[in-house]
């Protein structure tokens, strides 16, 4: 069935001089490099086609791998083939030209909830839409033509994403790919500095929150970020948002959440949550708070803050009941 798909969407690439690729809201690497890294294989392989990346989004952490193309005006979105990588419902497509298009591709690893394109290409059991890129030029590698460049667009994707290889989704199909961007001749040197390199402000706000996190009785570690800390460390949503990561690996804690505070462009104060765990799944939760994605890597929106004991409750219980009904936890 796969195979089928990745044919549709090989033809239609074919067909279309010109190929509009487009992502997510609050992007990531994984939709940076997937959209970039197929931007790049199809410029490769047809250098007489037109594609691009309209989007007006920026991203501190992703600026090594390169800006975007310019607004254009609705006449080049109405004779374009768009691509949608890494976005798993319409409404979060950060281009909302993107409905413009003559036709619509969907390329996605979330579960499918709400399905939208002419096309739709979804494995959920993927670890990143980067790794379904890799596929796509595997599959058809005999006339897709790769460099180091578009290697590197996809294998960042691959690795953030599954967090380094560590998350549920890596197989060996995963390896195997990633291995196949790396004989491209991947400098991962560089790469990873670009990454994990941190600043002296950047490790002090990591300090202060080791010392201001907390954990719930059955094993949820949380901290809440909120305008006062990110006033005090210069924070953008997007480092306030990296705290996450600083919360895994405590021992006995299946789950762990960041609660930033965020204004929304009508100028209201919410809280964006994000949602992590270890062999349990928090997908469903995150549905119940305006949210979703992953099964243990998930988003949710809060209202006000009058919402998080409620999360938490529910996440601790999550966790409870995990521990008393399974084996081999840690």
């Amino acid at each position: 069935m796969h195979t089928d798909v990745k044919k549709q969407i090989l033809e239609k690439i074919r067909a279309y001089d010109r190929i509009l690729l487009f992502r997510h809201v609050r992007m990531d690497g994984d939709c940076v490099g997937a959209t970039k890294g197929m931007k790049r294989l199809i410029q490769l392989t047809w250098p007489e086609k037109d594609v691009r990346i309209i989007d007006d989004q920026r991203s501190d952490f992703l600026a090594f791998l390169g800006p975007d193309d310019a607004e254009a005006p609705d006449e080049v979105y109405r004779d374009a083939l768009g691509i949608v990588i890494d976005t798993a419902s319409d409404d979060r497509i950060s281009n909302r030209k993107y409905a413009l298009c003559r036709e619509l591709v969907k390329i996605d690893h979330h579960i499918d909830r709400e399905p939208y394109g002419d096309i739709c290409w979804v494995e959920e059991e993927r670890s990143s839409a980067c790794e379904m890129i890799a596929a796509f030029y595997a599959a058809f590698r005999e006339e897709l033509k790769i460099d180091q460049l578009a290697a590197t667009y996809i294998y960042t994707g691959m690795v953030t994403d599954s967090g380094r290889f560590q998350y549920e989704g890596v197989k060996g199909d995963t390896m195997r790919l990633a291995g196949l961007m790396l004989d491209q001749g991947v400098d991962t040197a560089t790469l990873y500095a670009q990454m994990y390199l941190r600043d002296f402000e950047g490790l002090k706000f990591k300090a202060h929150i080791y010392q201001h996190m907390q954990i719930t009785d059955n094993g949820v570690a949380y901290i809440v970020i909120d305008r006062a800390m990110q006033e005090q460390f210069s924070l953008t949503m997007e480092s306030a948002s990296a705290a996450i990561s600083y919360l895994d690996g405590i021992r006995g804690c299946l789950c762990w959440l960041a609660f930033i505070e965020y204004e929304t462009p009508e100028g209201e104060w919410q809280i964006r949550v994000r949602l992590r765990s270890r062999f349990m799944h928090v997908n469903t939760l995150a549905e119940r708070y305006r949210g979703g994605g992953h099964a243990c890597a998930s988003g949710a929106t809060l209202l006000n803050a009058a919402e998080i004991p409620a999360l938490l409750q529910e996440a601790d219980a999550m966790v409870k009941e995990y521990k008393e009904t399974h084996e081999g936890w840690l």
